[in-house]
């Protein structure tokens, strides 16, 4: 198995930031992102993120099937970094009605990273510090984020906690 890199922290944390300097070293990179511009903020958003990491990438867009998307790697490729899992989640919850639905992409996810073409690097939001959501969707997006996050992180070879800018290093 090619190495499994998660990266996790909270909103604003460096988690892509420090993904992308990970990434850095490989000499040919793609970038996997999961967003949806649902709207004008997410399409800024986006774009940000499109500037941050610049020309060094080769960008794949693929907000519900990352699975697939991963397993048709082009040979010779370095690196996948997958930006985020927490974004895919949301997504999962918006186009599949049952947790069962959810739960079949989510294990077709951890099968294609044990069987990943080049390593990948996983980013994704800790959701699991804060208070317990007040609204019935709120609690189920932060239980299918938990259970994606500690999936990705016990097949992961690393695991890191950004706070405040500063990884911290799990395994």
């Amino acid at each position: 198995m090619n190495k499994v890199i998660y990266v996790t922290g909270g909103a604003r944390s460096g988690k892509s930031s420090y993904a992308l300097r990970l990434a850095g070293v490989y000499a040919d990179r793609i970038f996997l992102a999961t967003a949806e511009p649902f709207d004008g903020e997410m399409q800024r958003r986006i774009g940000r993120h499109r500037e941050e990491r610049g020309d060094g990438f080769r960008t794949v867009e693929e907000p519900l099937y990352v699975e697939r998307a991963l397993t048709s790697i082009p040979q010779g490729t370095g690196v996948v970094l997958l930006d985020c899992l927490t974004v895919w989640a949301g997504n999962l919850m918006h186009h599949f009605e049952t947790d069962e639905a959810i739960s079949l992409r989510v294990e077709a996810l951890m099968e294609a990273l044990k069987e990943s073409p080049c390593d990948v690097i996983l980013v994704s939001n800790e959701v699991g510090m804060g208070i317990v959501p007040e609204n019935a969707m709120a609690r189920r997006f932060r239980d299918i984020a938990g259970t994606i996050n500690q999936r990705a992180a016990s097949i992961a070879s690393e695991a890191w906690l950004l706070c405040s800018g500063i990884p911290l290093r799990l395994k």
